[in-house]
Protein backbone atom coordinates (compact mmCIF):
# COMPACT_ATOMS: atom_id res chain seq x y z
CA UNK A 1 0.00 0.00 0.00
CA UNK A 2 1.58 3.53 -1.05
CA UNK A 3 2.22 6.04 1.46
CA UNK A 4 -0.42 8.74 1.94
CA UNK A 5 0.95 11.89 0.40
CA UNK A 6 -1.99 13.97 1.80
CA UNK A 7 -3.88 13.63 5.35
CA UNK A 8 -6.99 16.04 5.60
CA UNK A 9 -8.27 15.89 9.25
CA UNK A 10 -10.93 18.00 11.02
CA UNK A 11 -11.30 20.38 7.62
CA UNK A 12 -13.75 23.63 8.69
CA UNK A 13 -14.49 26.93 6.75
CA UNK A 14 -17.14 28.76 8.11
CA UNK A 15 -17.61 32.10 6.57
CA UNK A 16 -19.14 34.92 9.24
CA UNK A 17 -22.33 36.67 8.39
CA UNK A 18 -22.77 40.04 9.59
CA UNK A 19 -25.09 43.21 10.35
CA UNK A 20 -24.55 46.73 10.38
CA UNK A 21 -22.65 49.04 8.64
CA UNK A 22 -19.96 50.75 10.88
CA UNK A 23 -20.21 48.16 14.13
CA UNK A 24 -20.85 44.78 12.24
CA UNK A 25 -21.79 42.37 14.38
CA UNK A 26 -21.25 38.54 13.48
CA UNK A 27 -25.29 36.71 13.40
CA UNK A 28 -24.15 33.81 11.83
CA UNK A 29 -21.90 31.67 9.81
CA UNK A 30 -21.96 29.63 6.23
CA UNK A 31 -20.87 26.06 7.42
CA UNK A 32 -19.55 26.31 4.07
CA UNK A 33 -17.10 22.73 5.29
CA UNK A 34 -18.03 21.30 8.43
CA UNK A 35 -15.69 18.66 9.52
CA UNK A 36 -14.02 16.51 6.49
CA UNK A 37 -11.50 14.22 6.64
CA UNK A 38 -9.66 12.10 4.01
CA UNK A 39 -5.66 10.65 2.89
CA UNK A 40 -4.94 10.80 -0.14
CA UNK A 41 -2.04 8.23 -1.11
CA UNK A 42 0.41 8.81 -3.86
CA UNK A 43 -0.14 7.49 -7.26
CA UNK A 44 -3.88 7.70 -5.81
CA UNK A 45 -7.15 9.62 -7.52
CA UNK A 46 -9.40 10.64 -4.79
CA UNK A 47 -12.84 11.54 -6.12
CA UNK A 48 -14.94 13.82 -4.56
CA UNK A 49 -18.75 14.33 -5.49
CA UNK A 50 -21.70 15.91 -4.07
CA UNK A 51 -24.47 18.46 -5.63
CA UNK A 52 -23.49 22.14 -5.85
CA UNK A 53 -23.19 23.88 -2.60
CA UNK A 54 -22.08 21.10 -0.68
CA UNK A 55 -18.40 22.58 -0.31
CA UNK A 56 -16.00 20.70 -2.75
CA UNK A 57 -14.84 23.98 -4.09
CA UNK A 58 -13.85 25.42 -1.01
CA UNK A 59 -12.13 21.83 0.10
CA UNK A 60 -10.19 22.43 -3.48
CA UNK A 61 -9.27 25.81 -2.68
CA UNK A 62 -7.94 24.96 1.02
CA UNK A 63 -5.56 22.43 -0.45
CA UNK A 64 -3.77 24.34 -2.36
CA UNK A 65 -4.15 27.23 0.40
CA UNK A 66 -6.29 29.66 -1.80
CA UNK A 67 -8.65 30.32 1.45
CA UNK A 68 -7.17 29.50 5.21
CA UNK A 69 -9.17 27.00 7.27
CA UNK A 70 -11.45 27.77 9.75
CA UNK A 71 -10.24 25.14 11.89
CA UNK A 72 -8.64 21.59 10.59
CA UNK A 73 -4.99 20.39 9.33
CA UNK A 74 -3.74 19.68 5.99
CA UNK A 75 -0.67 17.68 6.15
CA UNK A 76 1.58 16.49 2.76
CA UNK A 77 3.99 14.02 3.42
CA UNK A 78 3.55 14.62 7.49
CA UNK A 79 3.68 18.59 7.64
CA UNK A 80 0.64 20.80 8.23
CA UNK A 81 0.60 22.95 5.54
CA UNK A 82 -1.79 25.02 7.34
CA UNK A 83 0.41 26.73 9.77
CA UNK A 84 2.74 27.64 6.86
CA UNK A 85 3.45 30.89 5.73
CA UNK A 86 6.17 32.53 3.00
CA UNK A 87 9.02 30.68 1.93
CA UNK A 88 7.88 27.26 3.48
CA UNK A 89 4.25 27.53 1.61
CA UNK A 90 5.64 28.45 -1.35
CA UNK A 91 8.03 25.18 -1.74
CA UNK A 92 4.86 23.49 -0.66
CA UNK A 93 2.51 25.14 -3.38
CA UNK A 94 4.73 23.78 -5.59
CA UNK A 95 4.33 20.43 -5.02
CA UNK A 96 1.03 21.11 -4.99
CA UNK A 97 -1.02 22.40 -8.42
CA UNK A 98 -4.92 23.10 -9.25
CA UNK A 99 -6.77 23.12 -12.33
CA UNK A 100 -9.57 24.82 -12.29
CA UNK A 101 -13.20 24.43 -13.62
CA UNK A 102 -14.13 27.51 -16.38
CA UNK A 103 -10.89 26.97 -19.03
CA UNK A 104 -12.64 30.40 -20.66
CA UNK A 105 -11.68 32.44 -17.27
CA UNK A 106 -8.87 30.97 -15.77
CA UNK A 107 -7.17 32.21 -18.87
CA UNK A 108 -5.86 35.44 -18.61
CA UNK A 109 -6.96 36.87 -22.23
CA UNK A 110 -4.08 39.33 -22.21
CA UNK A 111 -1.13 36.98 -21.92
CA UNK A 112 0.29 34.81 -25.06
CA UNK A 113 -0.29 30.73 -23.94
CA UNK A 114 3.57 30.66 -23.79
CA UNK A 115 3.50 33.19 -20.90
CA UNK A 116 0.60 31.93 -19.00
CA UNK A 117 2.07 28.26 -18.90
CA UNK A 118 5.67 29.87 -17.91
CA UNK A 119 4.41 32.24 -15.25
CA UNK A 120 5.21 29.60 -12.86
CA UNK A 121 8.51 29.67 -13.63
CA UNK A 122 8.27 33.43 -12.86
CA UNK A 123 7.75 32.49 -9.38
CA UNK A 124 10.10 29.42 -9.01
CA UNK A 125 12.56 30.19 -11.22
CA UNK A 126 15.29 27.58 -9.31
CA UNK A 127 12.63 24.79 -12.14
CA UNK A 128 14.01 26.53 -15.32
CA UNK A 129 16.47 28.62 -16.34
CA UNK A 130 15.80 31.60 -18.21
CA UNK A 131 17.16 30.54 -21.37
CA UNK A 132 15.23 27.01 -20.95
CA UNK A 133 11.78 28.23 -20.37
CA UNK A 134 10.57 28.67 -23.68
CA UNK A 135 11.80 24.86 -24.51
CA UNK A 136 10.03 23.57 -21.37
CA UNK A 137 6.82 24.98 -22.62
CA UNK A 138 6.55 23.91 -25.99
CA UNK A 139 7.66 20.16 -24.51
CA UNK A 140 4.29 20.84 -21.67
CA UNK A 141 2.10 21.77 -25.35
CA UNK A 142 3.12 18.45 -26.75
CA UNK A 143 2.99 16.66 -24.05
CA UNK A 144 -1.13 17.72 -23.18
CA UNK A 145 -1.50 16.89 -27.17
CA UNK A 146 -1.55 20.96 -28.23
CA UNK A 147 0.83 22.33 -31.19
CA UNK A 148 4.19 23.51 -29.78
CA UNK A 149 3.63 25.93 -33.00
CA UNK A 150 0.69 27.37 -30.50
CA UNK A 151 2.85 29.13 -27.72
CA UNK A 152 2.39 32.75 -29.54
CA UNK A 153 -1.34 32.67 -29.46
CA UNK A 154 -3.91 33.87 -27.09
CA UNK A 155 -6.55 32.04 -25.25
CA UNK A 156 -9.41 33.42 -27.67
CA UNK A 157 -7.99 31.30 -30.32
CA UNK A 158 -8.62 28.00 -28.65
CA UNK A 159 -11.90 25.89 -27.92
CA UNK A 160 -12.97 25.09 -24.76
CA UNK A 161 -11.34 21.56 -24.77
CA UNK A 162 -7.68 23.37 -25.82
CA UNK A 163 -8.23 25.67 -22.97
CA UNK A 164 -8.46 23.00 -20.00
CA UNK A 165 -5.31 21.94 -22.04
CA UNK A 166 -3.46 25.35 -21.75
CA UNK A 167 -4.61 24.67 -17.80
CA UNK A 168 -3.55 21.28 -17.02
CA UNK A 169 -0.32 22.36 -19.01
CA UNK A 170 0.26 25.15 -16.21
CA UNK A 171 -0.67 23.08 -13.56
CA UNK A 172 2.24 20.80 -14.86
CA UNK A 173 4.80 23.27 -15.28
CA UNK A 174 6.78 22.44 -11.87
CA UNK A 175 6.54 19.36 -12.10
CA UNK A 176 4.24 18.53 -9.11
CA UNK A 177 3.04 15.48 -6.69
CA UNK A 178 -0.56 16.31 -5.94
CA UNK A 179 -3.02 17.95 -8.61
CA UNK A 180 -6.28 18.83 -7.12
CA UNK A 181 -8.85 18.87 -9.89
CA UNK A 182 -11.83 21.28 -9.32
CA UNK A 183 -14.93 20.29 -12.29
CA UNK A 184 -12.02 20.32 -15.07
CA UNK A 185 -14.33 18.93 -17.38
CA UNK A 186 -17.83 20.46 -15.90
CA UNK A 187 -17.66 23.18 -18.79
CA UNK A 188 -16.82 21.33 -21.62
CA UNK A 189 -18.45 18.74 -24.29
CA UNK A 190 -19.51 15.34 -23.65
CA UNK A 191 -16.80 14.12 -26.48
CA UNK A 192 -14.47 16.67 -25.40
CA UNK A 193 -14.79 15.71 -21.75
CA UNK A 194 -13.57 12.18 -22.71
CA UNK A 195 -10.41 13.34 -24.43
CA UNK A 196 -9.32 15.76 -21.16
CA UNK A 197 -10.11 12.83 -18.58
CA UNK A 198 -8.03 9.99 -21.15
CA UNK A 199 -5.13 12.84 -20.81
CA UNK A 200 -5.39 13.22 -17.70
CA UNK A 201 -5.19 9.34 -16.63
CA UNK A 202 -1.76 9.20 -19.57
CA UNK A 203 -0.22 12.21 -17.63
CA UNK A 204 -0.97 10.43 -14.58
CA UNK A 205 0.59 7.24 -15.25
CA UNK A 206 3.62 9.39 -16.92
CA UNK A 207 4.18 12.02 -14.38
CA UNK A 208 3.32 9.57 -11.10
CA UNK A 209 0.74 12.08 -9.66
CA UNK A 210 -1.27 12.13 -7.14
CA UNK A 211 -5.27 13.49 -8.06
CA UNK A 212 -8.25 14.56 -6.10
CA UNK A 213 -10.49 15.00 -8.61
CA UNK A 214 -13.82 17.00 -7.82
CA UNK A 215 -17.06 16.73 -9.92
CA UNK A 216 -20.72 16.29 -9.81
CA UNK A 217 -20.62 13.86 -12.18
CA UNK A 218 -20.44 10.53 -10.91
CA UNK A 219 -19.94 8.42 -14.38
CA UNK A 220 -16.94 10.42 -14.74
CA UNK A 221 -15.64 10.01 -11.21
CA UNK A 222 -16.05 6.68 -11.77
CA UNK A 223 -13.70 6.47 -14.22
CA UNK A 224 -10.66 8.17 -13.28
CA UNK A 225 -10.86 7.61 -9.53
CA UNK A 226 -9.82 4.77 -7.53
CA UNK A 227 -11.55 5.84 -4.00
CA UNK A 228 -14.72 8.34 -4.11
CA UNK A 229 -15.75 10.41 -0.98
CA UNK A 230 -19.78 11.23 -1.09
CA UNK A 231 -20.16 15.20 0.21
CA UNK A 232 -23.38 16.22 1.99
CA UNK A 233 -23.71 20.21 2.77
CA UNK A 234 -20.05 20.19 3.85
CA UNK A 235 -19.15 16.84 5.17
CA UNK A 236 -18.14 13.32 3.58
CA UNK A 237 -21.23 10.81 4.05
CA UNK A 238 -19.65 7.98 2.55
CA UNK A 239 -16.24 6.99 1.58
CA UNK A 240 -14.39 4.15 0.15
CA UNK A 241 -13.02 2.43 -3.32
CA UNK A 242 -15.22 2.89 -6.21
CA UNK A 243 -16.41 -0.49 -6.75
CA UNK A 244 -17.47 -0.41 -3.38
CA UNK A 245 -19.34 2.82 -3.49
CA UNK A 246 -20.89 2.56 -6.93
CA UNK A 247 -22.22 -1.04 -6.79
CA UNK A 248 -22.68 -0.92 -3.02
CA UNK A 249 -23.93 1.94 -1.52
CA UNK A 250 -24.30 2.21 2.05
CA UNK A 251 -25.68 5.74 2.52
CA UNK A 252 -29.04 6.81 1.86
CA UNK A 253 -27.86 9.78 -0.08
CA UNK A 254 -25.56 7.70 -2.04
CA UNK A 255 -28.09 5.42 -3.08
CA UNK A 256 -30.27 8.81 -4.06
CA UNK A 257 -27.40 9.72 -6.46
CA UNK A 258 -26.70 6.89 -7.89
CA UNK A 259 -30.15 5.62 -8.66
CA UNK A 260 -30.30 9.01 -10.79
CA UNK A 261 -27.39 7.85 -12.92
CA UNK A 262 -28.92 6.93 -16.37
CA UNK A 263 -28.24 3.43 -17.09
CA UNK A 264 -27.93 2.45 -21.35
CA UNK A 265 -29.88 -0.95 -20.68
CA UNK A 266 -33.20 -1.16 -20.84
CA UNK A 267 -33.95 -4.17 -19.10
CA UNK A 268 -32.09 -3.15 -15.78
CA UNK A 269 -33.46 0.47 -16.17
CA UNK A 270 -36.80 -1.50 -15.67
CA UNK A 271 -35.84 -2.96 -12.47
CA UNK A 272 -34.66 0.44 -10.80
CA UNK A 273 -36.79 2.58 -9.96
CA UNK A 274 -35.46 6.35 -9.08
CA UNK A 275 -34.62 7.22 -5.59
CA UNK A 276 -36.53 11.08 -5.52
CA UNK A 277 -36.03 12.68 -2.33
CA UNK A 278 -38.49 15.44 -1.08
CA UNK A 279 -37.55 18.65 -0.16
CA UNK A 280 -34.56 21.08 -1.03
CA UNK A 281 -30.86 20.64 0.79
CA UNK A 282 -31.17 22.53 4.08
CA UNK A 283 -29.47 26.37 4.28
CA UNK A 284 -25.89 26.01 5.54
CA UNK A 285 -26.39 28.88 8.01
CA UNK A 286 -29.07 26.60 9.69
CA UNK A 287 -27.83 23.01 9.47
CA UNK A 288 -30.31 20.63 10.86
CA UNK A 289 -29.21 18.90 14.33
CA UNK A 290 -28.07 15.57 14.28
CA UNK A 291 -27.54 13.55 11.12
CA UNK A 292 -27.70 16.39 8.02
CA UNK A 293 -29.66 14.98 5.97
CA UNK A 294 -32.56 13.21 7.97
CA UNK A 295 -34.28 16.02 6.75
CA UNK A 296 -34.79 14.39 3.32
CA UNK A 297 -34.00 10.52 4.59
CA UNK A 298 -36.53 7.74 4.65
CA UNK A 299 -34.54 5.60 7.45
CA UNK A 300 -34.56 8.85 9.31
CA UNK A 301 -35.70 8.20 12.92
CA UNK A 302 -35.20 9.90 16.62
CA UNK A 303 -31.50 8.71 16.59
CA UNK A 304 -31.03 10.89 14.04
CA UNK A 305 -32.52 14.25 15.32
CA UNK A 306 -30.37 13.81 18.66
CA UNK A 307 -27.21 11.93 17.61
CA UNK A 308 -24.79 13.30 14.19
CA UNK A 309 -23.53 9.93 12.85
CA UNK A 310 -19.56 9.02 12.57
CA UNK A 311 -17.84 8.68 9.60
CA UNK A 312 -17.21 5.29 10.52
CA UNK A 313 -16.76 1.44 9.08
CA UNK A 314 -20.58 0.06 10.44
CA UNK A 315 -19.81 -2.62 13.38
CA UNK A 316 -21.43 -5.17 11.10
CA UNK A 317 -19.74 -5.13 8.07
CA UNK A 318 -17.30 -7.51 7.60
CA UNK A 319 -14.42 -5.71 6.88
CA UNK A 320 -11.10 -3.97 8.72
CA UNK A 321 -10.65 -0.36 9.68
CA UNK A 322 -8.31 2.13 8.48
CA UNK A 323 -8.56 4.73 5.34
CA UNK A 324 -9.12 2.28 2.74
CA UNK A 325 -12.21 1.05 4.41
CA UNK A 326 -15.96 1.56 3.42
CA UNK A 327 -16.84 3.93 6.08
CA UNK A 328 -20.64 5.51 6.02
CA UNK A 329 -22.05 8.46 8.48
CA UNK A 330 -24.98 6.92 8.85
CA UNK A 331 -26.59 5.11 12.01
CA UNK A 332 -28.93 2.54 9.75
CA UNK A 333 -26.26 1.83 6.75
CA UNK A 334 -26.69 -0.62 4.83
CA UNK A 335 -24.98 -1.79 1.49
CA UNK A 336 -27.64 -2.18 -0.82
CA UNK A 337 -26.60 -3.41 -4.59
CA UNK A 338 -27.33 -0.92 -6.74
CA UNK A 339 -29.30 -3.36 -9.36
CA UNK A 340 -31.71 -3.61 -6.33
CA UNK A 341 -35.38 -1.80 -7.20
CA UNK A 342 -35.69 0.99 -4.94
CA UNK A 343 -38.39 3.23 -3.66
CA UNK A 344 -39.41 5.21 -6.21
CA UNK A 345 -40.73 8.21 -3.71
CA UNK A 346 -39.21 9.33 -0.41
CA UNK A 347 -40.69 11.21 2.21
CA UNK A 348 -39.25 12.12 5.31
CA UNK A 349 -41.41 10.80 8.01
CA UNK A 350 -43.53 13.33 9.43
CA UNK A 351 -42.41 12.65 13.00
CA UNK A 352 -39.17 13.97 12.68
CA UNK A 353 -38.83 17.63 13.07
Amino acid sequence: MAEPILEVSGLYKHYPLTQGVLFKKQVGAVKAVDGVDFTLRRGETLGIVGESGCGKSTVAKMLVNLERPTAGSIKYKGEDITKLSGRALKAVRRNIQMVFQDPYTSLNPRMTVGDIIGEPYDIHPEVAPKGDRRRKVRDLLDVVGLNPEYINRYPHQFSGGQRQRIGIARGLALRPEVIVADEPVSALDVSVQAQVINLMDRLQNEFKLSYVFIAHDLSIVRHISDRVGVMYLGRIVEIGKDAEIYDHPTHPYTQALLSAVPVPDPEAREHRERIILAGDVPSPTNVPSGCRFRTRCWKAQERCVLEAPPLTVPSHFAQASGPEAHASACHFAEAVPISRSAPGQVVPPEAVP
